[in-house]
């Protein structure tokens, strides 16, 4: 009975599956100020500004979909499709893979970079990988916003199960979220962090369906993309987008609960961690 007492009281204090949210609305008023902060920082001082958020994408999207459609001359799925169709199907995962990046990217340097926090007991610095996930996700929507244009011009309008987008991108920013607090926290012992991520970001890069559909992965490899978050996601955007297929609700709930328990256990380890910060930086 003590056992079980002691394992309710995990569950419901601040190392639960709630401390996650609960943390982000009680300071939802910051997030939302840094987070400003952040997107305003990345283009102050540049010619464009705001602008870049449009054009990176683009100019990225080019130069992938002529190595890959171009140079290796692929074809998505047996039916081929035009290039500029490619160009569509590969943004739509390019997107999607680059919430994951930049929260992953940046989180071995967070706490560095806002060593000052840190040392302000008031601060709370559970907060720091929220700013930076929602940052991503701003980016994402400029994106999304650029692949509806693309997609109205090119092929007409989507079908309705297009609305469905945010809840199967729901899975990708809760496993996102989840890693950026456990590498957050690893990366303030161990400066190495950030050349693993580097290995790691782009490992999952090339491993997930996003240059090529999940059924061109040989049969008996397939069960290793139906684990990750990230390549479920991406399969059920595009069907969603491209064919109006509505998400296998199993692979959707099952998706969920793996991403919400890999965000419970970055949680946890980050506030079990974070007492030590200030003892190293």
């Amino acid at each position: 009975m003590a056992f079980i007492g002691v394992v309710v009281k995990e569950l419901t204090g601040p190392l639960g599956p709630q401390a996650t949210f609960i943390a982000a609305l009680k300071n939802l008023k910051l997030i939302i100020r840094l987070v400003r902060r952040e997107v305003e920082g990345r283009y102050r001082g540049s010619i464009l500004g705001i602008l870049w958020a449009f054009l990176m994408p683009v100019f990225l999207l080019s130069v992938y979909t002529f190595v890959f459609s171009v140079v290796f001359s692929v074809r998505w799925g047996a039916s081929g499709g035009s290039r500029v169709e490619f160009a569509l199907l590969l943004y739509s995962g390019l997107l999607i893979y680059n919430i994951f990046n930049e929260c992953l990217s940046g989180a071995p340097s967070l706490m560095l970079a806002n060593s000052t926090y840190i040392k302000k007991v008031i601060f709370p610095i559970e907060i720091l990988p929220w700013v930076s996930l929602l940052s991503a996700t701003i980016n994402a929507c400029i994106g999304f916003f650029i692949l509806m244009l693309g997609y109205l011009i090119i092929i007409g309008v989507p079908p309705w199960t297009v609305l469905l987008t945010p809840i199967i991108c729901m899975p990708v920013l809760l496993m996102s979220l989840g890693l950026a607090l456990f590498f957050a926290s690893i990366g303030v012992f161990v400066r190495d962090t950030q050349q693993f991520i580097g290995l790691l970001t782009m490992t999952v890069l090339f491993m997930t369906p996003i240059f090529y559909p999940l059924s061109a992965i040989p049969a008996e490899y397939q069960w290793i993309g139906k684990l990750n978050p990230l390549a479920i996601a991406i399969e059920q955007c595009r069907e969603a987008l491209f064919q109006g297929r509505l998400p296998q609700l199993a692979a959707l709930l099952v998706n969920f609960a793996l991403s919400l328990v890999i965000a419970w256990l970055g949680n946890a380890w980050f506030m079990k961690t974070k007492k030590g910060f200030a003892d190293v930086i």
